[in-house]
């Protein structure tokens, strides 16, 4: 029997993860089936979707109103809905976690957003969601803020998974990867087991387009439109495999440290010019993962295209490109650092906007 266009992809050491967590996804048998049917083997959230998903229907409800008669702040009542979600999403990916001694099967909840520029007080959440929600299959995710970059560092240093979120900058991934190497290497020296560990960068890719293109178009100049996301995140690969590589891994791979996986996220194509699956199409390769929205999951198996390590292509092209938007005005700094900014208020946005609607439930069960 032939095997779907996401299985191709899988069978090129690329894992399939889907961005829409929800209670009803877990429990309708929505998460399984993808699972069963599209080759999806981890699930990533954030406080949009969260706020989406408690917004929309009543699955929620029941649960809400109990925890409204005995908890008053309305950050810790969110934290009590997702980590429900996070851990039964867990136990559903746990056989995926089992096949795949490891490098798959996992489930993302992020801190609060609020935390972006705390770095105590980001690692503080993220043991303390490690420990509520208690699966080997969890990531929390730690944005790669200047802030988060320590307690990234920490985080695998004490021999917690986490999932590095918000990366758009070169400059920043290299970070990344670096305080991920530091906090494996302080876990050896303590005596712990790297084995036990695992991370992905979460590279955001659709955004850095839509930022550049409108830049340019303000510029006058179309003709370098549509592919600085694509080269952006070919760059950060090549990084990836430098990182990853010689004595210095070496030594914490012989441990049986795991190399901490690019992730692009954000790869639905928003500029409706552009083909729906570019940025899956091009982004295709080993020791990564793409982490679609169901859209994109659906368009994939209807017409994506398995060509081959695709995020190998066309590097030294890449590089140039970043010459070229330079010599065309495009301070490529400017762009990632404001899309950082952009990302962090975003989700904090999201999350404001979950709390006001939890307090709004609360005064409507009240009323009732």
């Amino acid at each position: 029997m032939a095997r779907s266009r996401l299985e191709k992809l899988a069978a090129r050491g690329q894992s399939v993860w889907i961005d829409n967590l929800s209670r009803d996804l877990v429990h309708g048998g929505g998460l399984q089936r993808l699972i069963d049917d599209d080759a999806v083997t981890g699930v990533t959230s954030n406080p949009t979707i969260f706020q989406k998903a408690i917004a929309q229907g009543a699955a929620y409800d029941d649960q809400l109103r109990t925890l409204l008669q005995r908890v008053r702040d309305p950050r810790e009542i969110f934290f009590a809905l997702a980590a429900d979600d996070v851990r039964d999403a867990c136990d559903v990916l746990r056989p995926v976690w089992e096949r795949t001694a490891g490098i798959d099967g996992y489930v993302s909840i992020e801190v609060d957003p609020g935390l972006a520029d705390d770095a105590t007080g980001t690692f503080d959440q993220a043991a303390e969601l490690h420990a509520a929600i208690d699966r080997p299959n969890l990531y929390v995710k730690i944005p790669a803020t200047a802030a988060g970059l320590p307690a990234i560092e920490e985080s695998i240093a004490e021999g917690r998974s986490i999932n590095v979120t918000l990366i758009f900058a070169l400059r920043r991934y290299e970070a990344v990867a670096e305080a991920y190497l530091r906090g494996l290497e302080r876990l050896v020296a303590a005596g712990g087991d790297p084995s036990q560990v695992s991370s992905v960068a979460s590279f955001f890719v659709s955004r850095l387009d839509t930022e550049t293109d409108r830049r340019l178009e303000e510029l006058g100049n179309t003709r370098l439109q549509g592919r600085l996301a694509v080269a952006n995140a070919r760059l950060a690969y090549r990084h990836f495999r430098e990182a990853f590589n010689g004595p210095r891994w070496e030594l914490l791979a012989d441990k049986g440290a795991r190399v901490q996986r690019p992730l692009w996220a954000s790869t639905s194509t928003k500029n409706p010019a552009y083909r729906d699956v570019v940025y899956v199409e091009e982004l295709i390769g080993p020791d990564t993962v793409d982490t679609m929205p169901p859209e994109t999951v659906e368009a994939f198996q209807d017409h994506g295209e398995v060509r081959g390590d695709t995020v190998l292509d066309g590097v030294d092209e890449a590089e140039r490109l970043l010459e070229e938007l330079r010599e065309a005005g495009i301070d490529y700094d400017d762009v990632v650092d404001t899309l950082e900014d952009e990302g962090v208020k975003r989700f904090a946005d999201s999350f404001d906007e979950l709390i006001a609607g939890i307090e709004a439930k609360r005064g409507a069960f009240a009323a009732a």
